[in-house]
């Protein structure tokens, strides 16, 4: 991924939750896949923006439950900027 500031990262999981939204998932099943996310990207991709090196590192010390908290405050702050786009 060629992300390089936080706004990148947010407006690249506006387009992944738009497309799951219109794809009919339900908010429960948009948190998992967010959590799954999460996984892929913690153990692949190096982050570039500041703030996505502190996502990391917060997904690398939690817990299954915490990692799930993260990634539904993740779909809220990415839902939250949606609504301000429109």
């Amino acid at each position: 991924m060629d992300i390089k500031t936080f706004d990148q990262w947010i407006d690249t999981l506006s387009t992944a939750l738009t497309a799951g939204q219109k794809a009919g998932l339900s908010q429960t099943q948009i948190q998992n896949s967010a959590k799954m996310l999460g996984d892929y990207l913690a153990s692949n991709v190096v982050p570039d923006a500041p703030e996505n090196k502190v996502i990391k590192s917060l997904w690398e010390h939690g817990n299954d439950q915490e990692k799930q908290s993260l990634a539904n405050m993740m779909v809220k702050v990415v839902d939250s900027h949606q609504r301000k786009i429109l």
